[in-house]
Parts: C-alpha cells; structure tokens; sequence
C-alpha cells in the first residue's frame, strides 16, 4: 500500500508541475525551454519532454500571438446575443456556417438560456457595425433577436 501511496503523491505533483507548465505558456507562449524550465523547476530536457507531451496530448492546442486590435484597425468591440426562431439542427448549422464567413465574428459560441449563441464581434467603427448587423445578421431567416453590448473597457482580458 505504501508504493501505491507513493505513486499517487508522485502523478499528483507531476499533474501539478504539467499545470505550472500550462499557467505558464498560457501568460508568455514565447518563453525559451530554458526559461520555462527555471519557472517550474524542471531540467530544461525533462521540460522540454512534458511540453511535446501536452502538445501530443492535445492539451496544448498552439500559439498565438496577442495583437493590439487598435494596429488592425479594429475600433469597436461587442458581444451580440442571438436568438433563433427554429430551434432545429438545421437552423444552427446554418447560423454558425454563415458565422464563420463572417471576419467580423472573431468567436461565436452555442450556448444555453434564453438565447443559443453568443457571438464576440470586432469592427473598424459603429458604422462598419451597423453593416454587419443589416446585412449580415439581419438578413437571416432564423435570427429572431438581436442584443449587442457594447465593450467601453476590458480591465481584465487573459485570451491570446
């Protein structure tokens, strides 16, 4: 029993040191193995096994870098809620491929309550959006409802 103690502490640390890795990677995605390895107190060949294990393993999905949306030309910021008026398969999946032609939707998300999707949306300007909102979003069938909130500050923003 006490070897099988033993393991147990042993993967918990080694699940432990995995999520320091990730905290890590998630802050700078740019860090050197050597780096990297100092912050979670590995051996840089030891980090450098476990980083292509979470690569492998699908936990690492890939790197971005952050952009400052201002140099794109992207001045307004909103999340839109949507709803549909047919609750069906079809209508989603038509919903969500048009979502995706769409270079305005930087993310759009299926989600449950009174709406099904949730849509993150970037744009040069208000009038640039008001295009997207005609002529995009209002002209499908399915949509039945519209909500947009407008970002004015995002003291806290951790995606990449």
């Amino acid at each position: 029993m006490r070897f099988l103690d033993l393991l147990l502490q042993l993967m918990v640390k080694m699940n432990h040191i995995n999520d320091r890795i990730l905290c890590e990677l998630e802050r700078d995605g740019r860090l050197s193995n050597i780096e990297l390895a100092e912050r979670v107190g590995l051996s840089p060949s030891a980090c450098l096994r476990r980083v292509a294990a979470l690569e492998a393993d699908g936990a690492i999905t890939g790197y971005r870098a952050v952009i400052d949306r201002s140099k794109r030309g992207v001045g307004f910021l909103a999340y839109i809620g949507v709803g549909l008026s047919a609750h069906t398969k079809a209508a989603q999946e038509k919903f969500e491929r048009a979502m995706v032609l769409s270079p305005e939707v930087r993310e759009c998300h299926n989600i449950t309550g009174s709406i099904e999707y949730l849509l993150r949306v970037e744009c040069a300007d208000l009038k640039s959006y008001k295009l997207f909102h005609t002529d995009v979003l209002g002209i499908l069938p399915d949509v039945h409802s519209i909500t947009t909130y407008v970002v004015i500050g995002s003291p806290k923003d951790s995606r990449a």
